[in-house]
């Protein structure tokens, strides 16, 4: 599934896409289009213009849009629509830019480039293309997103801002890192590899972290991130061996739980995460 180091890759291929000309947009899935988007209304807003910039905060793509049209005359900044795309790839989204992908592998998602999964794509003047292909539908195409109320972004998130995170919170410790609205960008994969490198429960009520398991729990969630980076994702964790019924933890050997926490199935080692 992709999470904020897969839109991360996502958001490197998204920028070969800047300053080319859209000049046709296809968004097959009305159910794909959110906050009242519309076909005819997202093609209005992007043929004949470019992407500017790539952007992410957490697991949404931002692509801002140039506010020049191609004929070099400045647009009303208060046209509906705004200056902001945004790409939410939900499961199993992928992104692909000029038929090449950012990532070689998503976990729970197909690399097939079945056309029916194709939900929304942008072609450029250089017949050039971005398209989201989508199996499960479960991503969004969406037009000047509402980002307040996210969390700080994961790879830049401080000690100071996980202890206030943490703080006060009786739900459990995974659900709590999982939010998005606290910290953007931690999914299924990177949360359970994260508390168990921190050897931390994820069942835990969060609020009960002290100063020093906080501090771990950092040090491992930054250098997590880091590492699987440049791996190539979240898939590549050091946990994903043991991630299957019956499986055992990598570091000691002992059968791991197999929890629901939040919601989503969750991987521990009932030995060394307390």
């Amino acid at each position: 599934m992709p999470e904020g180091l897969e839109i991360e890759f996502y958001r490197r291929l998204a920028e070969t896409a800047l300053d080319r000309v859209v000049v046709a947009v296809d968004a097959p899935d009305a159910w794909y289009l959110k906050g009242g988007l519309t076909a005819e209304a997202v093609e209005d807003r992007l043929v004949g213009q470019s992407f500017a910039a790539a952007r992410r905060v957490g697991k949404l793509l931002l692509l801002d849009l140039d506010r020049h049209g191609t004929d070099g005359v400045p647009e009303d900044r208060d046209r509906e629509g705004g200056g902001v795309i945004g790409l939410r790839f939900g499961m199993t989204g992928v992104l692909e830019v000029d038929g090449e992908r950012a990532v070689e592998k998503l976990e729970y998602s197909s690399l097939r480039r079945d056309p029916a999964w194709i939900r929304f794509q942008v072609t450029f003047a250089d017949r050039g293309t971005l398209v989201m292909r989508d199996p499960r539908r479960l991503g969004g195409v969406e037009l000047e997103p509402n980002v307040a109320h996210l969390g700080p972004d994961a790879l830049a998130l401080t000690a100071g801002q996980l202890r206030a995170v943490l703080a006060g919170s009786e739900a459990p410790l995974k659900a709590r890192l999982m939010d998005q609205q606290r910290i953007a960008g931690l999914g299924n994969l990177l949360t359970d590899e994260i508390l168990w490198r921190s050897r931390l429960d994820p069942d835990r009520a969060a609020q009960t972290l002290d100063d020093r398991e906080v501090r771990r729990l950092h040090k491992h969630l930054r250098r997590t991130l880091d590492e699987l980076m440049v791996r190539g994702g979240s898939h590549t964790g050091d946990l994903m061996v043991g991630r299957t019924r019956g499986g055992c933890c990598p570091k000691c050997g002992a059968p791991l739980d197999r929890r629901q926490i939040g919601g989503r199935t969750t991987y521990s080692c009932p030995r060394h995460q307390s």
